[in-house]
């Protein structure tokens, strides 16, 4: 057998081991007169690997609660005690009435008495309210009730007691209007609570993604058929790496691993013997070819500024170009390096800079000399 037939046939059983090993470990344990199971006993088959998922673990996964209140642990939790809660662990994020959207979506806001009398949330159909606050969509009390039990704190997910869940469930219910101040939201009450919610007769089903037969045959919102014949040419997207950019944050041919596809473009500069003939007897471009590159890239003037076209400032070759009849260029450019200003290349303002005078100067020198060819020019 060959090396890589060896290989796949090993792969093969590893993955056949993983499979069962994994459906033992999910399996309920049998109890004493059950039938025998119809998988096989991985602890048999494999000694050493799987066993049967105990009754506390297969617990701790199931805690999904159902729009019929199916899973709902049994507790209480008034509004007082919410707003204890929600004070204390919720606030900070959704404000202290739920009507916070600087860090996540509103909760409450925008659902009337008569919304709770209806059971449709007007606003949802009207253009001059924009806003979708959770109570206006929520159709459920249990899924707001667990989903505030699965990820709430978010910073600390599932650290809420359910008591505190019913809790924090109630008080937002209440800042909806949705509850009375003196309400106890609990697995007995929640039923009460769900005949009260503005939008519990939003969900729709009439949009041909709910699975199954029982709601009849339904036509699809969204229809397409493929494109076999006389179809467009793909487009193709070019880019590339500016001459003056290409190093900018080393050789990229070196910093990729040696497996896979991607080996990285290189980006480093060519050896001086290396450059073809016609290349260096080619005219050097405005500014010259004699850049301070290193100078450029270490204090992150390329950033900002192109040698051809401007970035988020001019190009290096029109700032040569505006300041070439000037005879003091080098210390105004020195001095408009370190300091930055606005107002002369546009809105957008030039902070000022952490250079040493050194090599600002060494800078500035660079853009006269391009001034002073792009004058001879």
């Amino acid at each position: 057998m060959c090396s890589s037939r060896r290989r796949e046939v090993r792969a093969r059983d590893a993955a056949a081991v993983a499979v069962a090993a994994l459906l033992a470990a999910l399996a309920p344990a049998p109890s004493a007169s059950a039938a025998p199971a119809a998988l096989p006993d991985a602890s048999r088959s494999y000694p050493g690997i799987g066993r049967a998922a105990t009754s506390a673990e297969l617990q701790a996964w199931d805690i999904d609660v159902r729009p019929d209140f199916k899973g709902l642990p049994p507790g209480a939790g008034s509004v007082v005690q919410g707003q204890a809660v929600w004070e204390a662990k919720c606030a900070s994020c959704h404000g202290v009435f739920g009507e916070s959207g600087e860090v996540f979506n509103p909760i409450v806001g925008g659902t009337t008495a008569d919304d709770v009398r209806s059971g449709r949330a007007a606003r949802l159909t009207d253009s001059a309210y924009p806003g979708r606050t959770t109570l206006m969509k929520l159709s459920t009390v249990s899924t707001l009730w667990d989903y505030i039990r699965r990820a709430m704190p978010w910073n600390q997910p599932k650290s809420l007691a359910v008591d505190e869940v019913y809790a924090v469930s109630a008080y937002i219910l209440n800042l909806g209007g949705v509850v009375p101040d003196d309400f106890v939201l609990s697995d007995r009450t929640m039923a009460e609570a769900q005949r009260r919610l503005p939008n519990r007769d939003g969900m729709s089903t009439a949009h041909a993604l709910w699975p199954g037969p029982e709601f009849g045959v339904r036509t699809p919102d969204v229809q397409a058929s493929p494109c076999m014949r006389d179809c467009a040419a793909a487009a193709s997207v070019a880019s590339f790496l500016p001459d003056y950019a290409r190093n900018a944050h080393g050789n990229l041919a070196d910093q990729n691993r040696l497996v896979g596809p991607q080996r990285g473009a290189r980006t480093a500069a060519a050896p001086a013997d290396a450059v073809p003939a016609t290349a260096a007897s080619s005219p050097s471009p405005s500014p010259p070819r004699a850049a301070p590159t290193a100078l450029l890239d270490q204090h992150a003037c390329s950033a900002c500024h192109g040698v051809d076209r401007p970035i988020v400032g001019p190009a290096f070759k029109d700032i040569a170009k505006k300041y070439a009849a000037r005879d003091d260029a080098v210390g105004y450019l020195v001095q408009k390096i370190r300091s930055g200003g606005s107002g002369v290349w546009g809105a957008v303002p030039m902070p000022s800079q952490a250079i040493g005078e050194p090599d600002a100067r060494t800078i500035a020198r660079w853009l006269a000399e391009a001034a002073g060819s792009a004058a001879a020019k």
